[in-house]
This record gives C-alpha cells, sequence and structure tokens, in this order.
C-alpha cells in the first residue's frame, strides 16, 4: 500500500509538472492519457474486447468531462464535436446522463446505524420542488427527491425514510421553511433545530430597519 501511495503521489507530480509547463488543464491531460489508453487497447485486443473497452471509454470520459470538469451539456458537446467523437448532440448527451440518474437510487442506505445531523434545504427545478437532506459532517447527500409539494407531511415522510435506512439524527438546521420546520417537528417531536446563520442574520437586518 506504500508502495502504490508513493507511486500515485509520484504520478500526480509528473501530471502536474507537464501540465505547468505545456500551460494546460490537468483535466485536459488527463483526457489524453484516457485518450491513449483507449487507443491501445484497441491496437491490442481482439473486436469483442475492443468494442467494449472504446464504450466503457467513451463513457468514463463523459463523467470525466461532467463532475470533474464540471462542463454544461452544450460545451461537453462541443468538446465531443471538435475530438470527432460520436454521438455528440446535446440531446443525447441529456438522455445519457438522465438514464444514469435514474438508476441511483433517491436514498442513501447504510449497513448500520449512522449517527448524523441533519441539513435540509427545498430548491427548484422547472417550478418543481426538490427536498433535499445532506450529512452536515461529510456534506454526503442522505436523500433527495422530487415532490409534489412542500407540506409538512411530505417531510415528514422525507425524515422518517431516512430513519428506515440506518440513520440516527441527532438535530437538524435549516432555513424557517413552514412545511420542512413542521415536518421535522412531526417526525421528531421535539428534536434540536436550529436555523441557519444567514437567514438568522437577514431576520436581524430586518428588525435592525425597523
Amino acid at each position: 500500500m506504500v508502495t502504490q501511495a508513493w507511486l500515485k503521489q509520484g504520478i500526480d507530480g509528473k501530471m502536474t509538472q507537464l501540465a505547468q509547463e505545456y500551460h494546460i488543464s490537468r483535466t485536459f491531460l488527463y483526457h489524453l492519457l484516457s485518450v491513449a489508453t483507449c487507443q491501445l487497447e484497441a491496437l491490442f485486443s481482439d473486436d469483442k474486447q475492443r468494442v467494449q473497452n472504446g464504450q466503457r471509454q467513451f463513457e468514463q470520459l463523459l463523467f470525466l468531462l461532467r463532475l470533474e470538469g464540471k462542463c454544461s451539456i452544450a460545451s461537453l458537446s462541443s468538446i465531443l464535436k471538435a475530438l470527432d467523437y460520436p454521438p455528440n448532440s446535446v440531446g443525447y448527451l441529456s438522455e445519457f446522463f438522465q438514464r444514469y440518474g435514474r438508476l441511483l437510487p433517491s436514498t442513501l442506505s447504510m449497513g448500520a446505524q449512522t449517527v448524523v445531523f441533519y441539513l435540509s434545504d427545498e430548491i427548484f427545478a422547472s417550478h418543481t420542488p426538490i427536498l433535499l437532506t445532506l450529512d452536515a459532517q461529510s456534506t454526503a447527500i442522505l436523500k433527495i427527491e422530487w415532490a409534489a409539494d412542500r407540506l409538512a407531511t411530505t417531510w415528514q415522510t422525507h425524515f422518517e425514510t431516512l430513519d428506515d435506512h440506518g440513520f440516527h439524527h441527532i438535530g437538524m438546521a435549516s432555513d424557517r421553511g413552514v412545511g420542512l420546520v413542521s415536518g421535522y417537528q412531526a417526525a421528531y417531536g421535539e428534536s434540536l433545530w436550529v436555523s441557519d446563520q444567514f437567514h438568522e442574520l437577514q431576520e436581524l437586518l430586518n428588525r435592525r430597519r425597523q
């Protein structure tokens, strides 16, 4: 394990040195390495394995650019077109990520009971609420779901589902959303709840103006 860590550190250092020398990003350099590896596998593999490996490398490239490179779908499409990688349309890429997204569970499951402090909030996409709860320490997404509304009963079910997946909460921080706070209290009674500092300071500012 020490040898592997030393080797990885050496490779990362070399990649940083090359990136600085040629004034390119490390992400682009790792992409070139991925392409080169894919081509070598294609040259020295049989036809069936070549297709499988080529598709796997292509999908890895898409996730690398999207998650690590933080590329938008439109930018990702432009990059693939410039590299002459089909398929590269915005519609295909959008469907590709949606398809993989649908395979992921909306709630994280733990093998053993895990103590967490919740950070919960509501975000919106196409005017539809998305209920979101994070672990305050690791910022891992514990549960994210489309919801028909933001009522207390909906939030209560959200928290009870987390209980069923092995999470034991010790409190929650959130804004003062009526449904969110009421749903939390309906699920856990008088458990610890604190408002986030941004909204608390905003309330103090409003009172100062009064």
